[in-house]
């Protein structure tokens, strides 16, 4: 009966990890998906020709699509390799 416990609290962790595995590419992917919607945003307001003052905001779009980016890669590595050392209390 005792085994059964140990084996199944080994089964337990290892789709915890899992889990948590998932959530990382998760959040990866909605923050490339962020950065995306800033993009497009700041590809539009470069198009629109009658209002000149939008250009400063369509620079500021793009410099934020690209920070989101870099900082969602960022998060997913530092993340990767927590979980790859086995350092769960620091996350």
């Amino acid at each position: 009966m005792e085994n059964d416990f140990e084996s199944e609290l080994i089964i337990r962790d290892y789709l915890a990890r899992q889990r948590t595995k998932l959530a990382n590419q998760r959040t990866l992917l909605s923050f490339i998906r962020t950065s995306l919607y800033f993009l497009v945003s700041g590809i539009a307001l470069f198009e629109v020709e009658k209002l000149d003052h939008v250009k400063e905001l369509g620079y500021l779009a793009l410099a934020l699509s690209l920070a989101i980016l870099g900082t969602g890669i960022y998060s997913f590595f530092s993340t990767k390799k927590k979980l790859k050392k086995g350092n769960y209390l620091n996350m």
